[in-house]
C-alpha cells in the first residue's frame, strides 16, 4: 500500500503518472542500487543481448515495485491550465 506524502520515499509526479525523484535518503539508496545493478549487468550486453534486455526489465520491475510500496499513490495528473 502506498505511503502518505510525509513518509513516502518517492513523491508522485506533478504531471502524468508515476513517481518523481526521491525525497528521502532511503529512496536515493534505492536509485543508486538500481544504477549499480544496471552497471553489473552491462557486460551481458556484448555476450547475451537478449539476456541483458530481460535483466534490465526485471531490475526495472523491482524498482517499480519498491516505488509502489514506498511511494505516494500514483494517479494521472494533468496541467489544468491546458484547457
Amino acid at each position: 500500500m502506498p505511503l502518505p506524502k510525509t513518509t513516502a520515499w518517492f513523491p508522485a509526479r506533478k504531471y502524468g503518472w508515476g513517481w518523481g525523484l526521491p525525497q528521502r535518503w532511503q529512496g536515493w539508496v534505492v536509485i543508486v542500487g538500481y544504477i549499480g545493478a544496471l552497471a553489473l549487468g552491462f557486460p551481458l550486453l556484448h555476450t547475451h543481448p537478449i539476456t541483458f534486455i530481460v535483466y534490465v526489465q526485471v531490475v526495472s520491475l523491482l524498482l517499480g515495485l519498491v516505488c509502489w510500496i514506498k511511494g505516494e499513490k500514483p494517479r494521472w495528473r494533468r496541467d489544468t491550465n491546458d484547457q
